[in-house]
This record gives C-alpha cells, sequence and structure tokens, in this order.
C-alpha cells in the first residue's frame, strides 16, 4: 500500500507546480539530492528508472525518505509496461510518470488508485490517455510543442492539465511563459539538478535552485 493517496498526490502537484525528477546510480547520491529537495520546500520526487540498478536504488531511497523525510512524496519515472510499474509501487513508489501512455499501465494504476501521469505529444493520445483515467498528462517532450501547443490544446480543451517535461528550464521568464499558457505543472530535471552540482556534490546549489523554482511558481500564480 502506497504511503499517499491519490488525491493528496494530484492536489500536491497541481498545487507545488514543480515536479522534479532525476536518476542517480549511487544510493548515497540519491538520498542526497532527496534531502536537498525537501530542504527547498519541493513535496515531490520522480525517481526516474534508467539504469540496472535503479530498483534497488529506489528501494533504499524509499526507506531513507520514510525515516528522514516522510513528507516527502516518491514516485517513478521512465515505466513502460504494467510489471514494471507494479514492481515499483511493491517497493513504495506513490506515483508513476511514462514517457508515453501505455492501457495496461494505466489498468492497473486504476485498480490501485495510484497516479499515472503518461507522456503525450498529440491531442489524440491526451484524450485517450484521459479516457482511461489520467488526470494530469505528461507533455513530453516539453521543449518540442513549447507553451504555443499547449495553448493550441487547451483551447478546445479547458479541462486538460499538462505538465510539460524535457527541456524545461526553471528560469522565472521560461516558467511565465509555461503558466501563462496554461500548464498545471512542470516537471524539473536536469536543469534542477544539474550534473555539474552532482559531480561537485553541491547540494546546496540543488536546495537553492528548488527554493528559486518554487517561489517563482508561487509568484506567477498570484
Amino acid at each position: 500500500m502506497t504511503r499517499f493517496d491519490r488525491l493528496t498526490i494530484y492536489s500536491t502537484m497541481l498545487k507545488d507546480g514543480l515536479v522534479p525528477l532525476f536518476y542517480h546510480q549511487e544510493l548515497e547520491t540519491a538520498k542526497q539530492v532527496a534531502a536537498a529537495l525537501a530542504r527547498g520546500g519541493a513535496s515531490l520526487l520522480e525517481f526516474t528508472n534508467r539504469g540496472e540498478g535503479a530498483l534497488a536504488v529506489f528501494s533504499g531511497l524509499v526507506q531513507y525518505c520514510a525515516e528522514h523525510h516522510p513528507e516527502l512524496i516518491l514516485g517513478v519515472g521512465s515505466i513502460e509496461d504494467a510489471p514494471t510499474a507494479a514492481l515499483f509501487v511493491a517497493h513504495g513508489a506513490n506515483f508513476v510518470v511514462a514517457p508515453n501512455f501505455n492501457v495496461e499501465i494505466a489498468r492497473f494504476c486504476n485498480r490501485r488508485k495510484i497516479p499515472y501521469i503518461p507522456g503525450c505529444s498529440t491531442v489524440t493520445e491526451v484524450s485517450t490517455a484521459e479516457e482511461w483515467g489520467a488526470e494530469i498528462i505528461k507533455l513530453f517532450p516539453g521543449a518540442v510543442g513549447g507553451p504555443g501547443f499547449v495553448k493550441a490544446i487547451l483551447g478546445p480543451r479547458p479541462w486538460t492539465r499538462l505538465m510539460p517535461t524535457g527541456g524545461v528550464p526553471l528560469e522565472p521568464e521560461v516558467l511565465r511563459n509555461w503558466f501563462d499558457a496554461g500548464v498545471a505543472c512542470v516537471g524539473g530535471g536536469s536543469d534542477l539538478i544539474r550534473k555539474e552540482w552532482l559531480e561537485a556534490s553541491d547540494y546546496g546549489a540543488i536546495e537553492e535552485m528548488t527554493r528559486q523554482a518554487l517561489e517563482s511558481i508561487r509568484k506567477l500564480r498570484v
């Protein structure tokens, strides 16, 4: 059973407007990143399934967060099939994010009342995902369509909630363009958890960037 219910997770995503995401093959580094995000005010963390040891690192990270940062909602990303989704959920994933839409993942997550945020890049894909219960759609790759594509989708479909991810810088003016276009939230990856900061173990920079991004989003919504 997940630690957080589906409605709480969706509400948190909509409230914060930011879902940080990253992968690292070393558990200790992943712990430090999670702690920096939590100190910076993040409520969510998507650990992406991008390496052979991802499940082991994720499992250790779940245990660490439950003990040291119990308020942090931990989910998994880069999931493309239902068995993998089930495996990560069994190890503590509270939500599932994917680069594409998969009916079997949607069916599994709906049965378990677990948020499923599939990646879509066309209106037809978005509509199909919503028919299968997706409340928030990951617009992926976010940089391809840009804010203009968001406006185009929301014109005839104002009920759609979009989360652009992939090539989304977190500078205030860039965020303004996205939120003015009507996004529900954004996924923050390489611009939030930068490679050079990880290499230098500069977790303070990640903490500060998280704090600044969240503050920028709050100000944009006033």
